[in-house]
């Protein structure tokens, strides 16, 4: 059996880039399994010190995810799968998690959720999208991803410029969960609201449309580093095995010191 020959249009920076965020990811994961399931406190404390950046290498994420629904052909599969997956992940850590006694866990709307959820969305408005000019696009999510950035506290605004204050009634429930409107003493182990992280989305793919456009630059077809393009072309695996790995190799820590 002849194997594939490389695709010599593979945009591998994209592949490199996914797979650098992928992996602060898996250690910044890593970080909050080993100080909040075994009480290390070096593990805290370094998952404190990386929470400033986390947003930084989850909007990489969510950017590239963004970029990589205009080359694909295969959006509405892609979406559909990432949405059961997420749906999975909502059952176990609700309700499966629970009952063998792990607590604060609960994952209702996270990365995955958001993920699945843009990809559809950007299934049913591609061609609107498109007609859109990309940098005129990309500004207007820069200026939405602003506008929308405090809705958690329930502000829509641009500073002191303009701001509109959300009714108190929309945060007394968590109904509209998904839209980053929640009650005050809501909670969730990983949560990714629409708003203002959809913005970030279509920025990216805005980008792709320009770049699929005018052609990527040679240097992003250039295969830089193996190990970063392996966890970039296989993202969704890593996912969904990471957080139990992680489990794992902490608990076998755990019992080798403390016998």
């Amino acid at each position: 059996m002849k194997l594939k020959p490389k695709s010599e249009n593979r945009i591998y920076f994209i592949d490199e880039l996914r797979g650098l965020a992928v992996l602060c990811m898996i250690f910044y994961h890593a970080f909050y399994l080993f100080g909040a399931f075994f009480d290390w406190q070096w593990a805290n404390e370094l998952f404190y010190f990386f929470t400033p950046v986390q947003p930084i290498f989850a909007g990489i994420f969510i950017f590239i995810c963004g970029m990589s629904c205009t080359l694909s052909k295969s959006n509405l599969k892609r979406g559909i799968i990432l949405l059961g997956i997420a749906l999975g992940f909502t059952v176990v850590t609700t309700l499966i998690m629970p009952a063998l006694g792990f607590v604060e866990c609960e994952v209702y709307f996270g990365i995955l959720h958001f993920l699945a959820v843009s990809v559809l969305l950007y299934v049913l408005i591609s061609k609107g999208v498109g007609r859109i000019p990309p940098f005129a696009g990309i500004l207007a999510c820069t200026v939405l991803y602003a506008f929308t950035s405090g809705i958690d506290s329930g502000v829509l605004s641009f500073g002191e410029l303009i701001s509109f204050t959300l009714s108190d009634s929309l945060y007394e429930s968590n109904a509209l969960m998904i839209l980053g409107i929640h009650s005050p003493d809501f909670y969730a182990a990983d949560y990714f609201p629409l708003f203002p992280q959809i913005f970030i989305f279509f920025a990216g793919v805005f980008t792709g449309i320009q770049l699929s456009t005018r052609g990527y630059p040679e240097w992003c077809k250039e295969r830089r580093t193996a190990f970063f393009a392996f966890l970039g072309r296989n993202t969704l695996l890593i996912y969904v095995v990471h957080m139990p790995v992680i489990y794992a190799l902490g608990y076998v820590i755990y019992m080798i010191v403390n016998q």
